[in-house]
């Protein structure tokens, strides 16, 4: 083999990859497969896509080596080939954050509409957390906690947290956290606690980024276990 089809090999291996990844919607099926292993049924459910149109993203991912599938019983869960997956998906995420004006414009927008919310950085949050100054709360849905989140978190899913204010204390500042930057389950719970008279401001990032840093993370599943599998 020659230089040059060595090389245009390599670079058609690498560009399957890339292809892969340009589609929006299975950037949103990487985000979500970053907090736990999921069955198809639950990335349809949390993607607004039919569970037709969610395998075929899934199969294309799996056919680039990104993404994993193992069958138990009747039923298949998907997980990301390894951590690699999501820093590569993360790194992606910061250039275009960095280089994009356009979503750095729609992330502004985003963020005046909710009068501006307040965030911390991972390492802000550890020494609140550490100093005691924080009450950590995770509002993604109750299975992705289960599988895995920030030490010390208390669980109240976004959807139950009217319902739970009693709960929390008033005297204490509440950091609220979901799946990543792109995901406005914690900036909705932040301006739902701030309209009620608690302090409240969001993490800047999600769990999966976290988790990455290697900061502290409590009750992960056994590996290979699915969530949002049907019964």
């Amino acid at each position: 083999m020659n230089v040059r089809d060595f090389k245009n090999k390599i670079y058609n291996e690498l560009a399957s990859i890339t292809k892969a990844l340009a589609n929006p919607n299975r950037l949103e099926i990487i985000e979500l497969l970053a907090q736990c292993p999921c069955s198809v049924e639950y990335i349809a459910n949390n993607t607004s896509l039919s569970i037709a149109n969610a395998s075929q993203h899934l199969q294309t991912l799996k056919s680039a080596r990104l993404v994993i599938t193992e069958k138990r019983g009747k039923y298949s869960f998907y997980s990301l080939a390894n951590k690699n997956v999501f820093e590569v998906w993360n790194s992606m995420r910061e250039l275009a954050f960095s280089q994009n004006a356009e979503i750095e414009k729609l992330m502004k927008e985003f963020r005046e509409s909710r009068h501006n919310l307040e965030s911390v950085t991972s390492s802000q949050l550890l020494d609140r957390i550490q100093q005691g100054k924080a009450l950590l709360l995770d509002v993604r849905p109750r299975e992705e906690f289960e599988a895995g989140h920030i030490a010390s978190a208390l669980s109240i899913p976004q959807d139950e947290l009217i319902e739970r204010l009693k709960e929390l204390p008033k005297d204490k500042e509440i950091v609220a956290y979901c799946r990543g930057p792109l995901c406005a389950m914690a900036d909705d719970a932040v301006e739902l606690l701030n309209s009620h008279g608690f302090k409240a401001v969001r993490l800047e990032t999600g769990f999966p980024e976290w988790k990455v840093k290697g900061f502290p993370i409590d009750n992960a599943l056994p590996q290979g276990r699915a969530i949002g599998v049907s019964k």
